[in-house]
């Protein structure tokens, strides 16, 4: 049976953070392929490449360019196309892996290369990473559950009734792509300053920034690596309390 193609997740962004079996993934492969964006005419960025130079990793980086658009046509064409080119490589031998920041299984699109290439007998193997909220909530020390409440996780479409009826039954809502719902947000922290609301960016990395601050997060431009998680401290207190 030929070897699997490794989806490594990378983690939130720390070297340190990324697991053992992601590591030796990494350090074996002959083609490690890396998402990347256009920021500008001749910028092409990676934070997964960035890493695996982090990290000592000497195998062939190939980037490929994801456009940042709510339109997922260009995207699943480029994936395709990756599927394309893994196949290939993998026919003739080459030991493959695709990197992930955070976990491969949490809002990773690159996961249809994953489905394309089962679905075509290819075997594949995901290997699980630290998600940016974990690290957030280790970062900020926070208790991120306890007792009876539940984690629910929002892609960046929310509204203010959503919102009131997670805070109102014990659930701590984390929004991801923040950006996304920025004003929505903003103008649930003014009408309801009771909450506790710890904002991250950048998490694990030089950029890293925490804030609880209603007066600043109000103003502030949230970037698309950010995100929020909302606590009823209230109801945490009658929790304790019975």
């Amino acid at each position: 049976m030929s070897r699997p193609i490794y989806f490594v997740s990378l983690g939130p962004g720390d070297a340190e953070l990324i697991t053992l079996k992601s590591l030796h993934a990494l350090q074996q492969a002959d083609i490690i392929y890396c998402p990347s964006t256009v920021r500008e005419p001749d910028k092409i960025l990676s934070r997964a490449a960035t890493l695996l130079h982090k990290l000592g990793i000497k195998g062939d980086i190939h980037l490929f360019s994801l456009p940042m658009s709510k339109d997922r046509t260009k995207a699943i064409k480029v994936y395709r196309q990756l599927f394309e080119e893994m196949r290939l490589e993998q026919k003739a031998g080459k030991r493959l892996a695709v990197a992930v920041e955070g976990d491969a299984g949490i809002y990773a699109s690159v996961h249809y290369v994953l489905d394309l290439l089962e679905e075509n007998g290819i075997p594949v193997e995901q290997l699980p990473g630290i998600p940016s909220f974990i690290a957030a909530e280790a970062a900020a020390k926070l208790h991120l559950i306890s007792q009876k409440e539940r984690l629910v996780i929002i892609p960046g479409n929310i509204t203010s009734d959503e919102l009131d009826m997670y805070l109102s039954h014990h659930h701590v809502p984390v929004i991801m792509k923040l950006s996304q719902c920025a004003d929505i947000v903003q103008d649930y922290m003014e009408s309801h300053p009771q909450y506790s609301y710890h904002y991250f960016e950048n998490i694990s990395t030089a950029e890293e920034y925490h804030s609880s601050h209603q007066a600043e997060l109000k103003r502030r431009v949230f970037p698309y690596f950010s995100l929020m998680i909302i606590f009823n401290e209230q109801t945490r207190k009658d929790d304790s309390a019975k």
